[in-house]
This record gives structure tokens, C-alpha cells and sequence, in this order.
């Protein structure tokens, strides 16, 4: 396996060290291999299987980067501003889903 060295200052290298027991190859190795699936994603709009195993296996996927869109937006600011329904209790949040169905 290769090895790569990264050079950072001395101050932030004495704040990486307060974090002793972060493996920090493995997160620059899932960082670098999240950009690399992300450009892919891009450019392709797909994912391989090897690329999808390793997003399951860290809960991610690349259209989380993406922005939001603004009709998404626009919808959560509405739901945000309507008025919510209290419940005093699970039964009756339960009746009101069962009425919904």
C-alpha cells in the first residue's frame, strides 16, 4: 500500500493530537474515496456496486451533498409555518393515522 504525507502546522497538528484515538488515515481515505464517488456520481448520475457497498457501509450517498432544491425548500418553509397537531397521548395519535389510512 502507498503511503501519502500531508503537511499541516505545527498548531493544528497539536490539535489533531488531542484526538488520539481517531484513525486519522482512515478518515482522509473515506473522505477522499467520498469525493471520488461523488465526481463519479456527477458525471454519470450512477453508482457501482463497490462505490454503493462502501456508501451502505458509512451511511452516505452522494446526493446528500447535493443542494436542496428550491421547490423543497419553498415546501419545508410552509409545512415549518402551519400550525401542528398536539396529541395528549400515543392512542390518540394512533386513531388519527388510523382515520388517515
Amino acid at each position: 500500500m502507498a503511503s501519502l504525507t500531508l503537511s499541516v502546522s505545527d498548531e493544528f497538528k497539536n490539535k489533531l493530537k488531542t484526538f488520539m484515538w481517531v484513525n486519522w488515515s482512515e478518515i482522509a481515505r473515506e473522505e477522499t474515496m467520498k469525493k471520488l464517488i461523488f465526481e463519479n456520481y456527477i458525471k454519470k448520475g450512477s453508482i457501482t456496486d463497490e462505490e454503493w457497498e462502501f456508501c451502505e457501509k458509512i451511511d452516505w450517498h452522494p446526493v446528500d451533498e447535493l443542494p436542496l432544491k428550491e421547490e423543497f425548500k419553498e415546501e419545508m418553509e410552509r409545512r415549518r409555518k402551519e400550525k401542528g397537531i398536539k396529541f395528549k397521548n400515543i392512542a390518540e395519535l394512533r386513531k388519527t393515522i388510523e382515520q388517515d389510512v
